[in-house]
């Protein structure tokens, strides 16, 4: 048993959960959280709450479990960016630069996941198996051409 073939989920474990768990923190701190989007100047706070759950809780929960990782990744890796931009890019104070610095090397990261997949995942063979796009043995499906990239799928 080829021992790499845990990596993937291990890598996308420890970058969606972060995620999940900052979205889930968000639920319980709606007044909190509106009043820093609103401090740092972004229009429409409760929009913006709403979207920053629903990117961090689901986009965290999707990744880990392997559903359409490149797309979840790239707009992880989009949220990343702009979260970076518009709350940490106060460089005269070192925290601020060290939270800069971790959102764009979690957009790096997520880059990696979009680029390369999701490796074969529990959830990518039961969705699969289920749209009859599996080949036996556990030959994953490539519509689009993917394989060519790399043999994660």
């Amino acid at each position: 048993m080829d021992a790499t073939r845990y990596l993937p989920f291990i890598g996308r474990l420890l970058i969606g959960l972060p995620f999940a768990m900052s979205g889930f923190g968000k639920l319980a701190a709606y007044g909190k959280t509106t009043a820093m989007i609103a401090a740092v100047g972004l229009p429409v706070p409760p929009l913006a709450y709403g979207v920053a759950v629903a990117v961090e809780l689901g986009g965290g929960l999707l990744l880990v479990a392997g559903y359409q990782a490149r797309l979840v990744a790239i707009a992880l890796a989009l949220f990343s960016i702009a979260a970076a931009v518009s709350f940490h890019s106060n460089f005269a104070d070192q925290n601020q630069m060290i939270h800069f610095l971790k959102n764009v090397m979690m957009a790096g990261g997520l880059l990696q996941i979009a680029a390369f997949g999701a490796g074969q995942s529990a959830s990518t063979i039961v969705f699969r198996r289920a749209a009859g796009l599996l080949r036996a043995p556990y030959r994953l499906a490539d519509p689009l051409g993917f394989a060519a990239i790399g043999e994660q799928l």
